[in-house]
């Protein structure tokens, strides 16, 4: 029998101007206990933390803190009861070391000065305590990612917090890093903390998670436990239908190269080198992954290979044309290339434009889509109708805004959009990010059939299960460069993060060159 509730959320609803965030939602979570919050982006998970965390303020509802009412004006209140949060987005001042970063906002002082000896020693303490080695004097920046995440627990820790809210705290992990945090996570349960696991995938709250509630559209729509459940039976759940989550796909059958890559440099923002080295290729017929921890350099490959960032040294050439300082235009007719870009709102859509606009964005000048200098607006609007049809793009109308759409159907809009015209090599970056189960399903299912056709498809994404579910082969980036390639079916997740951590492999097994 379960003991009283450490923290319950009752009728908690959020109005945003023009959406409802939470809607009567209702949870407890009680002492030692898991309870994991699953539910696909804009489900209303993070919203529902937010309050509890107090950076949001409820349009309605009650939150008790071991049985007592309680108003969480601000994350300070939130802490003051013993609740502390882990943000997807790490909180941490990168030029400052985990000691300053921990007191930060808490700071001791002795004689007027910080104490750091005494708060490095509480931290020490803390991470023999509870397995999160780290030395307290590092500056954060020389940390890598899986290190910095114990930082902010360390943080919550530090300042006494039973309940810990930890919000998509797998998304920038490595596997091995991942497993290293479900045994901190397992050993603060056996210690009687509470934890909170915001998260959308399933594998991981069959895992590790006590019970598993579900959040769809605001709403909960149940809670189950790992035992009663499966991960068919979650993702309907969230999507309210059943869901495909195996991607169906016979051998590739590679042909001639496409995509070939040769000594590129590249330097981001900064001025600094972001790219170096890199030599890849993509054959006709075949689905390489990119693979990688977020931030080594996979943004700028991608803006490399369509024009969008200037290369500083190398070669790109694209169906046997050499397009290395073309524009992107030049890329995109000379190349026969369509790109899916992992921000749709920034590169790959215009917000208020319609949906027959959004689909015509890099053909609108050439017919039927325009005579000389006049746009043909019947043709766009009857191609619209064609390729919303096709490509299962709900709205209301064709006119209808973009942005009026869901995540999904916006995502559709820009792949029906990319894949209407002749192509030779598809550029897909985080094509299924922020979207729900059964857009991913349908957005899988066209990927996998233009490589079927004879398309090269190169495949960018920090899901390692989407890269393994699709690709054909799997190249790993490293700060900037690649460090390994394998073949999908003789690689494993494990050898997979190792790479991905930086840990380059000298078995056979590992280093397969391209077919």
């Amino acid at each position: 029998m379960m003991s009283n509730p450490v923290l319950e959320v009752q009728e908690i609803c959020k109005i945003f101007p023009g959406v409802v965030a939470n809607q009567d939602v209702s949870l407890s979570l009680h002492s030692g206990e898991i309870l994991a919050l699953l539910g696909e982006n804009g489900a209303g998970k993070s919203t529902l933390m937010n309050i509890i965390y107090g950076l949001y303020q409820p349009s309605s509802g009650e939150i008790l803190v071991r049985g007592k009412s309680s108003k969480m004006r601000s994350p300070r209140d939130a802490i003051g009861l013993g609740i502390g949060m882990v943000h997807q987005h790490f909180q941490l001042v990168p030029v400052m070391t985990v000691v300053e970063n921990v007191m930060l906002g808490s700071e001791m002082l002795r004689h007027g000065f910080l104490d750091r000896e005494q708060v490095s020693q509480r931290i020490l303490d803390l991470s023999r305590d509870y397995q999160l080695e780290v030395e307290p004097s590092t500056l954060v920046e020389d940390l890598p990612v899986g290190i910095r995440q114990r930082v902010e627990i360390l943080k919550a820790l530090y300042r006494d917090a039973e309940i810990l809210i930890l919000d998509e705290p797998t998304a920038v992990l490595t596997p091995q890093e991942i497993e290293g945090l479900f045994e901190v996570m397992d050993l603060l349960r056996r210690q009687g903390k509470s934890i909170i696991f915001i998260t959308h995938k399933l594998k991981e709250v069959l895992r590790i998670a006590d019970r598993i509630a579900v959040l769809r559209q605001g709403k909960l729509v149940g809670e189950v436990t790992p035992s009663e459940a499966s991960e068919p039976r979650l993702a309907a759940m969230m999507v309210g239908r059943e869901v495909m989550l195996q991607v169906d796909k016979k051998e590739a059958e590679p042909g001639d190269s496409i995509l070939e890559v040769k000594g590129l440099e590249a330097r981001n923002d900064l001025d600094e080198i972001c790219l170096s080295e890199v030599d890849l290729k993509v054959n006709a017929g075949e689905i390489v992954g990119v693979a990688g921890v977020q931030g080594n350099g996979q943004t700028e490959l991608v803006e490399v290979l369509t024009g969008l960032r200037p290369l500083k040294n190398g070669i790109l050439r694209i169906g046997g044309h050499d397009l290395s300082g073309a524009t992107p235009r030049e890329i995109t007719d000379r190349g026969k290339i369509c790109h899916v870009p992992e921000d749709r709102h920034s590169y790959g859509m215009v917000d208020n434009y319609s949906v027959a606009d959004n689909l015509v964005l890099n053909s609108y000048y050439r017919s039927p889509f325009a005579k000389g200098m006049t746009i043909q607006r019947e043709s766009i609007d009857t191609n619209a109708e064609t390729l919303v049809k096709k490509f299962d793009v709900r709205t209301p109308s064709v006119q209808t805004p973009g942005a009026s759409l869901s995540g999904g159907n916006q995502q559709k809009m820009v792949i029906a959009r990319e894949l209407s015209r002749p192509i030779q090599l598809m550029i897909a970056a985080q094509p299924t990010r922020g979207i729900d189960v059964g857009s991913i399903e349908f957005i899988h299912q066209q990927i996998v059939a233009k490589r079927d056709e004879g398309i090269a498809v190169l495949l960018i994404s920090s899901e390692l299960d989407e890269i393994m579910a699709l690709s054909d082969r799997i190249v790993v980036m490293y700060r900037g460069s690649i460090i390994g390639e394998v073949l999908n079916k003789e690689t494993t997740r494990q050898e997979l993060g190792l790479l991905m951590a930086g840990v380059k492999s000298d078995s056979e097994n590992i280093q397969h060159s391209a077919p």
